[in-house]
């Protein structure tokens, strides 16, 4: 069973804040992210300056418990890395890394070499491990990322990739649709696609990056 304990726990943050599930930008599928992603945020007061990219796995750019890039996104994947070369793209999932389920990193070993990519292996899950994202850039100085906010957060689950972005500071990319058609997705991933529209529609905005959430 893969429990998150780190979602539980902030789901009393989520409470206090609605917001902090809001993206500040959402595409239909990974297909439709915007290469550099700094496109993904032209609307924003102060220019973006994306220097890395943090990727959830499981119905963002690969079908659950499969390694493999989804056929119909593997030319934007590829795209993708090319834009934010080696430890400048990072894979966060609460499955493959997650040491309270991938405990022998064999899922984390397996993604990295279906995709060229690093996993990053991380005790809390999302959308608790922010500081260990930050941990990792900061022993990686060639990504040039000083700042959680020259970082997108990439994912299908408000709940987590999302309120992972904007807890930290970062930037939060939606991917609405996923892999998982809907009709086969679970009640809360179909209650979460309704969540965003419901809270714009009263008057909540996605939290500026510039002040993260404490």
């Amino acid at each position: 069973m893969n429990l998150n304990l780190s979602a539980s726990l902030n789901i009393f943050k989520l409470l206090a804040k609605p917001s902090l599930c809001l993206p500040q930008a959402t595409v239909a599928t990974f297909a439709d992210l915007p290469i550099p992603l700094d496109k993904a945020f032209a609307g924003q007061r102060e220019k973006v300056d994306i220097k890395a990219v943090v990727l959830d796995k499981d119905d963002c750019f690969a079908y659950p418990e499969h390694n493999e890039v989804y056929d119909q996104y593997k030319q934007r994947f590829e795209a993708l890395r090319a834009a934010y070369p080696g430890r400048r793209l990072l894979i966060v999932s609460n499955t493959s890394g997650a040491q309270s389920y991938d405990r022998d990193g064999k899922l984390a070993a397996a993604v990295e070499k279906a995709t060229g990519v690093v996993v990053l292996p991380h005790q809390t899950k999302k959308p608790g491990c922010g500081d260990e994202i930050m941990s990792y850039f900061r022993k990686h100085p060639e990504t040039g990322v000083t700042s959680p906010s020259q970082i997108a957060v990439v994912g299908d689950r408000l709940s987590t990739d999302i309120m992972l972005a904007n807890m930290m500071g970062s930037w939060g990319v939606w991917v609405k649709d996923g892999v998982v058609p809907l009709s086969e997705k679970s009640v809360f991933s179909r209650m979460e696609r309704r969540l965003a529209p419901w809270l714009i529609a009263r008057g909540y905005t996605a939290p500026d990056p510039s002040s993260p959430f404490e």
